[in-house]
């Protein structure tokens, strides 16, 4: 490991620099009432590769890559704060949890290089040389490193500050080897080790073994501890039903098993609380379905099978028995009124093309002098005159926005689509769109794919692979489907906003989606070219997001008329 060192203050200088937010207005259509006037303001669109962009923890920061170059913005301003070569393309960037460091590996050559942002004249190298490298990650602290060779020999975890090194033997394989208490504390590793599964917890401050345990599974899947740190579910491979909750101290608090003789568990979510584990199976309900009991043991003979095949379910399990309260279905038909059905349709809004469908928003740089009154007044006016209005008003309040307002001109052209997307609300009973999985391949897309509860722990987002056009929103706290929003392509990714009960949406197209308890809206990303949303990722205070395409990125703000970042957001009733 090789380091050098130098403390400028350039890096200080730099997070002082306040600007507006670049960007141009794009026109949503909304499918219910959102309260304020909303609007999404879009930056231009920067090169990307492998998707590699990510905030900082302490959201000042944005990190992108392109191919063996690391480009670190301001997360506000989008300038250019630093500029890093790497000795070859960058495979994986992560951030430190105190947003000092970044580490960049390049697993072809078996090389980490780290970067700090307070010294930009200090870097480090760490060579596993012909060990080679699989993964790397930071240790909660910020100043451990943990590769993982190739074939999961071992992992070495390296010291920033004493380069020092450390080995940890027998890692597994599998899906979520390796996880930390959010407190920083302890670290959970999944080995095997003599055709036999075990979890070694370690205390982070020193790397030394706290506790090791078997577990009673036939090939561990993954683990992952619970939000306050104080139980760790650890879960079989499809095909094996089973998830086990193990205390710190490594005692079995409970095994839970909903069926045999079919494929398992596909996805794991712990609620922010932790008072409720999300487990979405394969299969689903099979009949006569048994519950789990608590040190219980899933149930034999062949009275369990099931003669068809139901829709993929949801279990909930509760954090005082650690049996399930509920399970939710997804069937291929929505029977009931109750629920909300957004269907994604391609027809011209009530709009003429080229008009404004919301007012102006009032950018970070300051507020426009103009009312709405005034602006509706302008509304007979066509896409370039009330463009050329709006940004002759944004000169006029803020000068310093004038170099980029030929940018905004361009943007703003684009984002009025000549096929506009919109969301309405199906009459029931639906029908979605489903796909035929072939029983003759590994890896069948049945069974639910993904799943993430909100901030709140109010709501529970998923997606059944066998309905891949399909986002279901659940309500938790009345233990029912709320809504489901259909798209016209196969959703590729949803993030809840970290602030408040906000869903983004992307299905590799040219819009992105956003739902809360107030409704759904779709816009369109502006920009030359055909820019394909592949995957999303918030900003910390849930102002703004990232949108990620193949080879490029730009940022969204969100915006009211009463401010910014708060489009969207205002909880309704959803009885």
């Amino acid at each position: 490991m090789h380091a050098s060192a130098r403390s400028p203050d350039w890096l200080r200088r730099s997070s002082s620099v306040t600007s507006g937010r670049g960007g141009a207005v794009a026109a949503g259509w909304v499918s219910r009432s959102w309260g304020p006037a909303a609007a999404m303001n879009f930056s231009e669109a920067f090169k990307l590769s492998s998707l590699l962009c990510k905030f900082s923890p302490d959201g000042k920061y944005l990190a992108s890559c392109v191919q063996y170059r690391l480009v670190v913005r301001d997360a506000n301003t989008l300038q250019i704060c630093q500029l890093y070569t790497c000795l070859d393309q960058i495979q994986h960037i992560e951030w430190s949890a105190d947003s000092l460091f970044i580490l960049c590996a390049l697993y072809k050559r078996g090389l980490v290089q780290v970067w700090s942002l307070e010294q930009p004249e200090w870097h480090c190298k760490i060579d596993e040389g012909s060990a080679g490298l699989v993964a790397s990650c930071w240790s909660p602290d910020g100043r451990h490193i943990l590769n993982t060779t190739e074939f999961h020999l071992r992992i070495t975890v390296w010291s920033l500050c004493t380069k020092s090194v450390s080995y940890i033997k027998y890692p597994k394989a599998c899906q979520q080897g390796i996880t930390f208490t959010r407190d920083g504390r302890y670290l959970a590793l999944a080995e095997r080790r003599d055709c036999k599964d075990y979890v070694s917890i370690l205390v982070c401050s020193d790397w030394q073994l706290l506790r090791h345990f078997d577990t009673d599974t036939q090939d561990l899947a993954g683990i992952e501890w619970a939000p306050n740190g104080c139980v760790l579910a650890a879960w079989d491979s499809c095909l094996e039903y089973k998830i086990l909750l193990y205390s710190l101290d490594g005692r079995l608090l409970s095994a839970f098993c909903a069926y045999e003789w079919s494929l398992g568990i596909k996805s794991v979510a712990w609620s922010p609380s932790s008072q409720f584990l999300a487990v979405g199976s394969y299969d689903g309900k099979v009949g006569g379905r048994p519950r789990g009991e608590a040190h219980g043991q899933c149930p034999s003979g062949s009275d369990h099978v099931a003669s068809t095949r139901p829709p993929p379910q949801v279990r909930i399990l509760n954090h005082v028995t650690w049996k399930m309260i509920t399970e939710f279905g997804h069937p291929a038909t929505i029977n009931n009124p109750k629920i909300v059905v957004y269907k994604e349709a391609e027809k011209s809004p009530p709009l003429v093309l080229g008009r404004l469908a919301f007012p102006p928003p009032r950018a970070a740089a300051g507020p426009l002098s103009s009312t709405e009154s005034e602006w509706r007044q302008r509304s007979h006016w066509d896409g370039h005159q009330a463009l050329q209005w709006y940004l002759a008003r944004r000169s006029s309040r803020n000068t310093a926005s004038q170099g980029r307002a030929r940018g905004q001109a361009l943007c703003a052209a684009a984002s009025f689509p000549p096929s506009p997307v919109f969301h309405e609300v199906a009459s029931v009973p639906v029908s979605l769109q489903t796909l035929k999985p072939a029983a003759d391949r590994a890896n069948p897309r049945i069974g639910i794919g993904a799943l993430a509860f909100s901030p709140d722990n109010c709501f529970l987002a998923t997606r059944s692979d066998s309905v891949p056009t399909a986002v279901w929103i659940w309500d938790i706290q009345k233990l029912r489907l709320l809504a489901v929003l259909e798209q016209l392509s196969a959703v590729r990714c949803f993030q809840w906003d970290p602030r408040q009960a906000r869903l983004a949406i992307c299905t590799g197209g040219g819009k992105v989606y956003l739902w809360s308890p107030a409704g759904c809206v779709s816009v369109q990303v502006p920009g030359e070219g055909d820019f394909q949303v592949l995957s999303v990722c918030w900003h910390l205070s849930g102002d703004s997001l990232a949108l990620l395409s193949k080879d490029h990125f730009c940022l969204c703000f969100l915006e009211t008329e009463q401010g910014v970042g708060t489009a969207f957001g205002q909880r309704g009733d959803h009885t």
